[in-house]
């Protein structure tokens, strides 16, 4: 059996309501499963796909994580089916995201920002949360773009997250 996961994407910006999408399949229907985790606690769960005639069926999944007391910014969703014989996983597929509920508190949405010539990291925040300090905001909501807080390239774009 195999198993595409295309949303969430790598290091995407996910709430407390995570949704996880794609295929899956190789038999008639099977169950696969879920884990979204960051070392401390986890979110686990179920849900079945296949086409019927043994082909890949979509699946979209909504998950609840707001109960769970993660206590790091950076998860890992987990999709896998479990094999009968010995209860291994197969086919795992993980996904590191970024949970924006430990970035800032009461965390939504996010808003697209396009770094600009002169721009700092400092004055972005100071733009978007009153305050220079919590450019760290920024660099964990962006791992993907900014790895190095003291370098950032006019044009990139980075996400701002709002509550």
């Amino acid at each position: 059996m195999s198993i595409d996961v295309q949303q969430p994407r790598p290091l995407g910006l996910v709430g407390t309501e995570v949704q996880i999408a794609g295929t899956a399949g190789g038999a008639f229907e099977a169950q696969f499963n879920y884990r979204i985790h960051e070392g401390h606690d986890e979110v686990t769960g179920g849900f079945m796909a296949g086409d019927g005639v043994g082909g890949h069926g979509q699946f979209q999944v909504s998950v609840d994580v707001s109960g769970a007391a993660f206590a790091l910014d950076r998860l890992f969703v987990e999709v896998f089916w479990v094999s009968p014989k010995d209860g291994e996983e197969l086919d795992k597929v993980i996904v590191p995201v970024v949970y924006g509920p430990r970035i800032v508190p009461g965390y939504r949405v996010y808003q697209e920002y396009t770094v600009k010539p002169g721009d700092t990291l400092w004055a972005i925040a100071t733009q978007f949360y009153g305050a220079g300090n919590l450019y760290t905001r920024l660099v964990r909501a962006n791992p993907h773009v900014i790895t190095d807080p003291n370098v950032i390239s006019p044009g990139s774009v980075i996400r701002v997250p709002q509550a």
